[in-house]
């Protein structure tokens, strides 16, 4: 069986792509980079993160881009002999416009280079490319309208003006020929996510409705003509939980077709796996796959017979679920960063880490505060679990209390939770929470364990942090002295999620645990980590 999700913690808008027995789904990182997150699988039950291609400043530079900016929607596909990814870097959130530019990008192999990007248009987000069966390539896109009171946070329809289509030329490197407005949506609107194959004569578009949060839906319809009329799906949508708030898998919505080579249907979406009371979804919008039929009406249906996304799902002949440990440990040796951490926004993380100053840690280099667009020394992993305990060592002796480093549980500059190392003028050297519980637009601190607890002057310090579903508590100890000492009071870890602060469609990337550095003195003090452990609970 398949167990969904198949890529838990914060993986949405999976892009899935088939080569001969090989699948991968790529999936949006937002503001994080590299940009793109590319998972494979051989049997649609295991799957291996194996790469991030956007990863060159001529790619993405995402310095300045707000939160929840930055890559939306890639799609991925395979023609000609090579891998084509359609994504793009959005450049504004709040407010009625987008700013958003898409591109393509091409590589021989995954793992691979990946191509300089082409640019396509700014008409709207969430671009797909359709490889045609008369050799033929097609660009589809959401169309936004600013001349709407769309503003982040609460999204009305109009500004969805519909999936324009236009015909794409690979040698040219160029759109060509007229654009055409296909598909307005259904009632349900909010269209976006448009993803086109063809099958028996007929091509079929599916779309995302109904926003990104609870509404959200998988919208079918198809056309004989690549440019309409497209007629929708007699249920209108292929996958939603809009209607059932009591499904495991909730937002269920924007997602891809894919077959086996013997002809087995499936489509991915993304999904939201809330926590009560509030209904807070602390993992983001995660991926699932879904089991799915073709019927005599030329119709793809979920195999289950409903709309509503299953959690378990009939897998592929053979496959075998490989049970993932419930420790990671990363030591940060090698002179390599592990695979599973990230960072934010700039294209030249040699300024905010390196793993070669002193081998065997990982060192930050202070520099603009949490929560800054331009450059933020952090690096962190992504929350898998609803409950995880995640800890660190870290060797910092800072100056001034405008050094601070440490371990945070982060969202975005307004949603975080970040235990630190700092200098206080009475306490000296300490240990000291710094909060921020979603307070919007002025991302407000608070200071939860007030001035902090002193420690000594020199010497490691463990920290640590505990999250079960919504309670967040802190830790630290003197390494090698004494037992583990709480810090502060119990914290709300709820906050951390899209549904957090300023709340639904406010923002939608996901939670991630990592170690942070600043240092707004500009003097770049550095902080060393020797390895950080993440326990599933």
């Amino acid at each position: 069986m398949i167990r969904n999700p198949v890529l838990p913690g914060f993986n949405p808008d999976p892009s899935i792509c088939r080569v001969g027995d090989d699948y991968y789904i790529a999936t949006s990182t937002f503001e994080w980079y590299p940009g793109v997150q590319i998972h494979h699988s051989t049997d649609l039950v295991n799957w291996t993160l194996v790469r991030r291609p956007l990863e060159r400043a001529s790619q993405l530079d995402m310095r300045g881009n707000p939160d929840s900016c930055g890559i939306w929607a890639p799609c991925l596909s395979y023609a000609d002999g090579q891998f084509w990814l359609v994504y793009t870097d959005v450049k504004r959130f709040d407010g009625n416009f987008k700013d958003a530019h898409n591109y393509i990008v091409t590589s021989p192999s995954i793992e691979g280079d990946w191509s300089e990007p082409v640019y396509v248009n700014s008409s709207g987000f969430d671009p797909s490319l359709f490889h045609d069966d008369d050799g033929r390539k097609w660009f589809v896109n959401m169309q936004w309208n600013h001349r709407t009171q769309s503003f982040g946070g609460s999204p009305k329809s109009p500004a969805f003006d519909g999936i324009l289509l236009q015909e794409w030329d690979p040698a040219a490197k160029a759109l060509k020929g007229p654009i055409r407005n296909i598909f307005a949506g259904s009632p349900l609107g909010l269209v976006e996510g448009p993803h086109l194959f063809k099958k028996n004569g007929w091509y079929y578009l599916t779309t995302a409705e109904g926003g990104t949060g609870y509404d959200h839906a998988v919208t079918m319809a198809r056309s004989r003509g690549i440019d309409g009329p497209y007629e929708m799906h007699p249920n209108m949508h292929l996958i939603t939980s809009k209607d059932h708030p009591g499904a495991v898998l909730q937002r269920a919505g924007h997602g891809q077709y894919v077959e086996t080579p013997d002809g087995e249907a499936y489509h991915t979406h993304l999904c939201g796996r809330p926590l009560p009371p509030k209904r807070r979804c602390t993992l983001g919008r995660e991926t699932s796959l879904q089991k799915c039929v073709w019927r005599d009406d030329d119709w793809l249906y979920l195999e289950s017979g409903t709309c509503v996304p299953d959690v378990d799902v009939p897998g592929l002949v053979g496959a075998v679920p490989v049970e993932k440990p419930m420790r990671s440990e990363y030591s940060f040796d090698g002179g390599k960063l592990p695979a599973d951490f990230q960072w934010l926004r700039t294209p030249e993380p040699q300024r905010i880490f390196n793993l070669t100053d002193r081998p065997g840690h990982l060192r930050l280099i202070g520099r603009e505060s949490i929560g800054s667009w331009f450059e933020q020394s952090l690096v962190a992993r992504r929350q898998e679990h609803h409950s995880f305990r995640a800890e660190t060592v870290i060797e910092f002796s800072p100056d001034t209390y405008q050094q601070v480093a440490g371990l945070t549980h982060y969202y975005n500059r307004h949603k975080f939770h970040a235990i630190a190392v700092t200098l206080h003028e009475t306490l000296g050297r300490c240990v000291t929470i710094l909060s921020c519980n979603g307070d919007y637009p002025n991302g407000r601190l608070s200071f939860p364990a007030e001035s902090g607890v002193a420690i000594p002057a020199e010497g490691r310090v463990q920290l640590a942090m505990e999250i079960r579903e919504n309670d967040l508590q802190f830790f630290w100890q003197t390494e090698g002295k004494g037992a583990w000492q709480r810090i502060g009071p119990l914290l709300d870890a709820g906050v951390i999620s899209d549904e957090g602060g300023r709340g639904e469609h406010g923002s939608f990337t996901g939670a991630f645990a990592g170690v942070f550095a600043f240092d707004t003195s500009g003097r770049g003090k550095t902080a060393d980590f020797d390895w950080f452990n993440y326990d599933e609970l």
